[in-house]
């Protein structure tokens, strides 16, 4: 099982009862104050929990022995998750995302550091040329995040995600494996 820990946080895969909880913070807590940032552009679509735990098995692995995701756990509790999706395989483009769900641990260093051991864990695990991130202008958090972790801003698509009847800019970052290992301090391969 995969386990890594932070000095805030770990990341693991998750247990059967993880599950239940993510379902809680994305479909049945009230308030839903993550979807205010974490692509609110986006309709959510509703699914049952059998469908969302299909969904789970489903996308389990984003390649061999390499998760699609993993939980964020802080003070032994599941507060949110990292994850993986293709955009394209064929060219190794792999974007990354993280969402935390309870609002009492953002602007902790929380997010950062649980997306910095993803990217890190991603390369280490992979051969993995770049890894990227799609967000948007209105998530500033998010963009700095990705720039903490050594992300460049690779794209603007100007007023291309409209939030509450404004328009925003849909941003892309990437880093390539060449520029994280200098940030980690690690020699090219």
């Amino acid at each position: 099982m995969i386990e890594i820990k932070g000095e805030k946080t770990i990341l693991r895969e998750p247990y059967e009862e993880d599950i239940d909880v993510l379902y809680y913070w994305q479909f049945e807590e009230e308030e839903q104050a993550s979807r205010d940032w974490n692509g609110p552009y986006i309709p959510e679509q509703h699914a049952t929990k059998e469908e969302f735990y299909e969904s789970w098995e489903q996308q389990y692995y984003i390649m061999e022995g390499v998760p699609s995701s993993l939980v964020i756990e802080i003070d032994d509790t599941v507060v949110g998750a990292v994850g993986s999706y293709w955009v394209d395989p064929n060219t190794d483009w792999l974007e990354t995302g993280i969402v935390i769900y309870d609002k009492h641990y953002w602007n902790g260093g929380y997010g950062s550091e649980a997306y910095q051991h993803w990217i890190d864990y991603l390369f280490e695990a992979t051969g993995l040329h770049r890894l990227g991130l799609s967000t948007w202008s209105g998530n500033s958090r998010m963009i700095h995040v990705g720039e903490k972790v050594g992300m460049l801003e690779e794209a603007r698509v100007r007023e291309a995600r409209k939030v509450d009847g404004e328009f925003f800019d849909a941003v892309k970052m990437g880093i390539m494996r060449s520029e994280w290992q200098k940030t980690r301090g690690k020699s090219p391969s």
